[in-house]
């Protein structure tokens, strides 16, 4: 998932704008067509009312719904629930269930402790089982980041424990990990701090071997706390793609992450006499109708393969990527190209609403 906080977040002559009401670039006519059979699709869901209406106007184009509403403590126990209108949406759609799991606020310290300490991995193992009984879901995804490279293999020990008792309680066990494009730490003290804390500490092809599949989170390229550039930028993803299928995870066992947000990034007082670029993630809705206000025109980035705007604001210019239903297509061929299990998608309720034309149906 991104790492900063989230706001409640095909295509011939296809009108990027229609939802805010501006000019409309076109879009390739083979976007439209959605594969003649559908791959694996999890949308990600919070408890908002904007996801749970995306969520009940188009279960059928989805085959597994993903609320992130559990976290595990440094004990080991896993506190939560799946809110009741997504648990009965699911199922009256037939739409498996698989919440995820987090360390709360994707605190390093916890996350050091659970994986590290063999009586607290142990407990975590039977949460896990215990959780897999008691909501009667298909699967558990691990939502663990924030992860020093140093615990690389104590996470690949937990995943393991976890997947064999989640195994034997009768439900799947994946994990959402954060992409890389190698094994070079980079020249700055950002590009190295990514590395050490955020993509250098998951073992893809030990995980895939453990675990029924990795959610591999290719997106959150540029975050609130970097520079402006996109979201998940068609180089970079591509690059990251070809990087964990040359590590051996097998096509197979690969869900590609897609982002259904865009970002916005503008200045704010520090609070303390100065000021500070801040990045947000935000819905496809909001941002164009900030877009059309601010009397900007976003560009088609072919080699990004989405949307950018800048527009000035008080003598200050702001920054906009975009994620529609045109990007969306792009990045989703990757899926039918490789053959990948399917795709995973943050954050439902976010995304421009004429992405769904793209998806079509799944098969139950």
């Amino acid at each position: 998932m991104p790492r900063h906080a989230v706001l409640p977040r095909a295509l011939a002559a296809a009108t990027m704008f229609a939802a805010a009401g501006a000019a409309a670039p076109a879009s390739a006519q083979a976007a439209t067509r959605a594969p003649a059979q559908a791959p694996e699709a999890i949308w990600y869901i919070r408890d908002d009312s904007a996801g749970i209406a995306s969520f009940a106007a188009h279960a059928d184009r989805i085959t597994v719904i993903a609320p992130q509403t559990f976290a595990i403590d440094s004990a080991g126990t896993i506190r939560g629930r799946i809110p009741p209108r997504i648990a009965e949406l699911a199922r009256a759609h037939g739409v498996k269930l698989m919440p995820l799991v987090m360390n709360p606020g994707f605190d390093l310290g916890i996350l050091h402790h659970i994986v590290t300490d063999r009586g607290v991995r142990t407990a975590s193992a039977r949460s896990f089982a215990a959780l897999c009984r008691r909501e009667r879901v298909h699967g558990i995804q691990l939502d663990l980041e924030n992860l020093h490279v140093d615990d690389r293999d104590a996470f690949t020990a937990f995943a393991r424990e976890v997947a064999d008792s989640v195994h034997a309680a009768g439900c799947q066990l994946s994990a959402a990990v954060v992409p890389r494009t190698g094994d070079d730490r980079g020249t700055r003290p950002y590009h190295r701090w990514m590395y050490d804390y955020w993509r250098g500490a998951y073992d893809y092809r030990a995980l895939a071997e453990a675990l029924d599949f990795l959610s591999y989170m290719t997106y959150a390229q540029h975050t609130g706390g970097s520079t402006p550039g996109p979201v998940a930028g068609w180089p970079w993803m591509v690059a990251s793609l070809d990087y964990v299928l040359a590590e051996g995870v097998p096509p197979e066992k690969l869900s590609l992450g897609l982002a259904g947000y865009s970002d916005h990034w503008y200045p704010q007082s520090d609070g303390r006499g100065g000021s500070r670029t801040v990045g947000e993630d935000v819905g496809y809705g909001p941002l164009m109708a900030a877009i059309r206000a601010a009397g900007a025109t976003p560009r088609w980035d072919a080699t990004q393969r989405a949307w950018v705007a800048m527009w000035e604001s008080h003598g200050v210019f702001e920054h906009a990527w975009i994620e529609d239903a045109r990007a969306f297509a792009a990045k989703l061929g990757l899926v039918r190209r490789h053959r990948l299990r399917g795709y995973s998608v943050w954050l439902i309720g976010l995304e421009d609403p004429r992405t769904w034309s793209i998806v079509g149906p799944v098969a139950r």
